[in-house]
């Protein structure tokens, strides 16, 4: 897999040195590269006691991310998953430790507790002030004995952080880090595992499945389960969690483990809040991530109100989302004017039986069309067409089917709402322009090319420019003659499009040539279907 780094060697510290250069000063690095890559806060000044973690790289933004005030001092980085040595994570306590002393927070790992332990020891033995404290928050293997740390060490950063920040003695954080770890509870989820630089991808979560429980290190987890939708996933999740979690307020972390989107995110964060698990959250946002990994993980932490109030202490952290309350979603009326006036419905059973027949075309060219479009544009006219197509059949019975002057608009309208794109729009004026003409009097074949006229005014497209014109032109051209030719004009016009090297509307028309060569404009092709489709309902 090609990656932007520079060189597997240098890829920790080119990154580490990124962050410094973007932090504005705030963050600094101790003279010991490549074996000592410690990051710390540039302000500090040893009164307080210090907060030290780390940890292998490739968990981004942690652990460098949140060093800052009111959470982490410094944070030692190892390579990508590799424990730092005992050297540079001394070198990070001796950074930052002053008479309050230092805290350690360590994720339960065997390298990381080793390092950090005799790091620690050698830190007392020079009069440092020591403590450390190892988070085992992963329930996805109950019966191991030592349970591995993973996004609930950031619950720890953040309650012993704002304590420390605060002014409390090292005693009181060591607490209050300790009674965090013993309540919160972590699981993950994903659909593939992560790529390390210069290793080979394992492939080994099959299409279909999901892998639970699995590490942040790319560890296999517990069992592979059938995966079926986010809500099917996030329920599996929260039903193991809930099983392991006390009781009373709690708090959700909902961390992307690396390359899950923006917009999936968002999908398993209301699946997340629909579950009632817990009553405030934190994310979604990547937070302790395992390289590329797409999946994500779970943490849930039982709180009390000084927990609470240290997890909303702000921070001036971009990596550090804030804690939020769950609120009923809200919803507002439409404004006036926006709302469409449902027309009267009427019956038509022939009408009716054709336009199932075209949505269910429609629906099963979803793929082809998507694959098709993946060529020349983005890869979802097959989707944006089927989703149309699915929501004008569960509004049939509503629709005035025995009224052609009121059902061009009203599939207009309809469509206008539920088709994505420029596609729902240009086809709203197309059947509202229609639907004016055929009330005044005009046949349906030159209603709709009235309609065609009117898309061609607004969008500024015409034959030639690779688009659905080029088949629906050709088709309402011939259609007095009989609905048979219209599809073999439309056909012909769908085919032609796979020869234009330049689109000139359209989303095609940022695409290169090479890419359009031999494919069809995928709202020509649709527009073909359609007409094939009519064409064999009328001949049955």
């Amino acid at each position: 897999m090609t990656q932007f780094l520079n060189t597997k060697e240098t890829l920790v510290t080119d990154a580490i040195d990124g962050v410094l250069a973007a932090s504005g000063g705030a963050l600094t690095r101790l003279d010991g590269y490549p074996h000592i890559k410690v990051v710390y806060r540039s302000d500090w000044g040893k009164s307080k006691v210090a907060l030290v973690s780390g940890g292998g790289s490739g968990h981004e933004p942690a652990h460098a991310g949140f060093v800052g005030a009111g959470m982490l001092t410094a944070a030692v980085c190892g390579e990508v998953f590799a424990s730092p040595s005992v050297e540079a994570v001394l070198a990070g306590i001796l950074a930052v430790t002053g008479e309050a002393g230092c805290l350690l927070i360590v994720k339960n790992y065997t390298g990381d507790r080793l390092n950090f332990g005799l790091a620690a020891e050698r830190a007392r033995a020079l009069g440092r002030k020591v403590e450390m404290v190892v988070v085992d928050d992963d329930i996805a293997l109950p019966d191991l004995p030592q349970p591995r740390g993973v996004a609930g060490t950031l619950f720890v950063h953040k309650i012993a952080g704002a304590l420390a920040e605060s002014g409390a003695d090292l005693d009181t954080v060591n607490k209050a880090a300790k009674y965090v770890i013993a309540k919160v509870v972590s699981i993950g989820m994903s659909l593939d595992t992560c790529t390390v630089p210069g290793s080979p991808k394992e492939d080994r979560i099959a299409p279909g499945k999901a892998e639970l429980g699995l590490g942040i290190h790319g560890e296999p987890g517990v069992e592979q389960v059938d995966f079926a939708n986010a809500v099917t996933a996030m329920s599996t999740v929260v039903e193991k969690l809930q099983q392991q979690v006390g009781s009373g307020a709690r708090v959700a972390l909902l961390n992307n483990l690396g390359s899950t989107t923006p917009l999936e995110m968002a999908v398993l964060t209301h699946a997340l809040t629909e579950t009632g698990v817990a009553g405030h959250i934190i994310g979604p946002a990547p937070m302790m991530t395992s390289l590329d990994m797409h999946g994500f993980s779970v943490s849930i932490l039982p709180v009390g109100p000084d927990e609470l109030s240290s997890l909303e202490a702000p921070v001036d952290l971009a990596a550090w989302p804030g804690v939020n309350s769950i609120e009923q979603i809200r919803i507002a009326p439409l404004p006036d004017g926006l709302t469409p006036i449902d027309p009267i419905p009427s019956h038509n059973p022939k009408t009716k039986e054709t336009i199932v027949k075209l949505a269910e075309l429609l629906i099963g060219a979803e793929k082809g069309l998507n694959e098709l479009d993946a060529k020349s544009g983005d890869g979802d006219t097959g989707s944006t067409l089927a989703t149309a197509a699915r929501a004008l059949l569960g509004r049939l019975n509503r629709m005035p089917l025995a009224d052609l002057t009121q059902l061009f608009p009203a599939l207009g309208n309809e469509l206008s709402q539920t088709m994505g794109g420029s596609s729902g729009v240009i086809l709203a004026i197309f059947f509202n322009a229609a639907g004016d003409a055929c009330a005044g009097g005009v046949s349906i074949p030159k209603s709709l090319m009235e309609g065609l006229k009117r898309v061609s005014q607004v969008g500024g497209a015409e034959i030639g420019d690779r688009t659905m014109i080029d088949a629906l032109a050709p088709a309402l051209e011939v259609l007095p003659v009989g609905i048979a030719q219209a599809a073999k004009a439309a056909r012909k016009g769908a085919d032609s499009t796979a020869h234009i090297r330049r689109a000139k509307a359209g989303r095609a028309a940022y695409v290169p040539e090479e890419n359009l060569i031999g494919h069809n404009d995928p709202g020509a092709e649709a527009v073909a279907l359609l007409f094939e489709g009519l064409a064999q309902e009328i001949k049955g």
